[in-house]
Formats: C-alpha cells, sequence, structure tokens
C-alpha cells in the first residue's frame, strides 16, 4: 500500500454499517474522504467508477466496504451476488490499477468452509459452501490478482449503525416487555465466531492501511462467542435481563444458504502490525452506549 502522507479515502458503500462508521472515523481524524453510494453510485458500472475516479484528489485510498450481504438472498439470486461481489471488485480493482491509487477491500469469514476447530489463518484454503461465500472469494481473488499491493481485511458477524443482529434482538425484546408478544426468544447457539463493532473494524483498516499492509489480513474483536451469548449480552447491558432466550440448532431454522459453524479468524497478523481488537463484549458495551444505539429514545439503564 502507499505510504505517501495524508491520502484522500473515497469510501464506497458508504451509507452501511462498515461505510458510515469509516467516514466517520476518517473524518475525526482529519483525513480528508468522500464516498458513495447506491442508488446514485453503482460500484458495478465501470463507467461510474470511471466517472467518479477522475474526479478525486491524489493520493487516492479506495475503501470498498460495498457488498451484497443478505446470505439467503445471494443463493437465490446469485447474479445478484456475482455481480455485487465479485464482478464490482473486479472492475474496482482494475480501475485503481489504472489510477495509481490504492485499494482496501472489505471480505468475509463465509470463504471458509466453518468446519474448523482452530482459528482461521489468513493463509487456510478457502472452501465456501454458500453463493454469498463463493462470490466473496471471487472478489477477493480478483483484487489480488489485479494488484499484490491492494489490501483484503476479512472480517466477521459484524454490528454497528442501522439493521443488524443485536438491534434485531433488541427490538424483540421491547416486543415482549411492551406485551406485544410472547414467550421466550429463539437464537442459535451452535454458530461459533468472533464479533465485530463496525467502529473498531473502521479504526483497523485506516490503521492496516498505515502500516502498509497488504494483501490479506483477518481483524475482528477479541473472543469466541455464538449468537446466543451475543444475543444474552446485549440484553443482559440493555435492562432486558428478564427476557429469556432457548437456545436453538441452526437446523432448527429454515434458510437458504448453509451457515459456517466455526467462524473465528486468527487476528494474529494484525496485532502484528500493531492493530489490537478489544474483547466483543466491550465493543457491544460501547456500541449499546453509542449515538447509533438501537437503545437511544428508549427508556433503561443506558438510555432514559
Amino acid at each position: 500500500m502507499s505510504t505517501e502522507a495524508t491520502p484522500h479515502w473515497f469510501v464506497s458503500g458508504c451509507r452501511g454499517q462498515l461505510g458510515s462508521a469509516l467516514l466517520e472515523r476518517l473524518a475525526e481524524a482529519g483525513v480528508p474522504a468522500s464516498g458513495g453510494d447506491l442508488p446514485e453510485f453503482d460500484v458495478a458500472d465501470a463507467d461510474a467508477i470511471a466517472e467518479r475516479m477522475a474526479g478525486l484528489p491524489r493520493p487516492l485510498v479506495w475503501a470498498n466496504a460495498a457488498a451484497f450481504t443478505h446470505v439467503d438472498r445471494c443463493e437465490r439470486e446469485p447474479e445478484a451476488a456475482r455481480r455485487g461481489n465479485a464482478t464490482a471488485p473486479a472492475l474496482l480493482a482494475r480501475a485503481c490499477v489504472e489510477a495509481g491509487a490504492d485499494l482496501v477491500h472489505v471480505s468475509t469469514d463465509y470463504v471458509f468452509a466453518g468446519d474448523a476447530r482452530e482459528p482461521y489463518r489468513e493463509d487456510e484454503r478457502p472452501a465456501p459452501r454458500s453463493e454469498y461465500g463463493r462470490s466473496k472469494l471471487a472478489g477477493e481473488r480478483a483484487v489480488l490478482e489485479a494488484s499484490a499491493g491492494f489490501l483484503v481485511v476479512r472480517t466477521s458477524w459484524v454490528f454497528g449503525a442501522g439493521r443488524n443482529f443485536v438491534a434485531a434482538v433488541l427490538d424483540q425484546a421491547e416486543l415482549r416487555r411492551s406485551g406485544a408478544e410472547s414467550g421466550p426468544l429463539r437464537v442459535v447457539d451452535d454458530q461459533r465466531g468472533r464479533p465485530t463493532y463496525a467502529v473498531d473494524l473502521a479504526a483497523a483498516l485506516q490503521q492496516l492501511v498505515s502500516a502498509g499492509a497488504r494483501g490479506i489480513v483477518h481483524f475482528a474483536n477479541a473472543g469466541v462467542a455464538t449468537w446466543w451469548d451475543v444475543a444474552r449480552h446485549a440484553l443482559d447491558c440493555a435492562g432486558y435481563g428478564d427476557i429469556a432466550i432457548d437456545r436453538i440448532k441452526t437446523s432448527d431454522l429454515q434458510v437458504d444458504a448453509p451457515r459456517p459453524a466455526w467462524s473465528v479468524l486468527d487476528t494474529a497478523r494484525a496485532e502484528g502490525l500493531g492493530v489490537r481488537p478489544r474483547p466483543w463484549r466491550e465493543a457491544l458495551e460501547a456500541y449499546l452506549e453509542s449515538p447509533a444505539s438501537p437503545l437511544r429514545g428508549r427508556e433503561g439503564p443506558l438510555h432514559g
């Protein structure tokens, strides 16, 4: 990656959980940045990329946080998945090579089969089992085939501003608190991974670029959890400790795409570059106390 001082950053997918966090992070750090997202900017459109690239300052870091991330829709709509997750980064990588821009592209734990028992290192063989994972792996490969100097950051279980698993769990808890719904929540307890706060991931991207990272790097918050663990900690911290959660298996759900049972990423390489993830419970608490918290406007111990 380029070591030139104070590059301009452009963030594609700037309205998503990660993209919005990254723009906010860069603004706080005084780094010049801009972004684009659907509907006015389509990163899978070569002409749109060329037009946007031509108007951006140099030196330039392009951070691609855009993706088709709905796992089950990817299974049902493989052409759309390939367009968003494979074609788009391939087009973008070629454009960055031609323009002399740096590129950091975000990928996923779903490139692995999910049948391991030890954390996945960057050099382990990918074996995706879903269309989402296959399309994301194709995108990774296109980026690194375009230039070995580009950076691909794999992450997992992201939560942040907007709709996400934590927000959905808290919504369901509030429905039960209000009497609109009854019975315990039902949350999967046989998938294990490393939850990741979008704000921490955004900081990691900036740090990794500053450190000159290239190739593939894994980043996620520290510690292993199941989705049940995440839901239980969120409810306990948010004042819903009385809301019960039943533990269920992935096989109890009716979903189109298979889910990895083991999504734990090894982050030793990132840590060796000075990027040290905080524990996921601490990161989740920070999210619940943040301006983007789904608890804003509710009565409770964190927000009243």
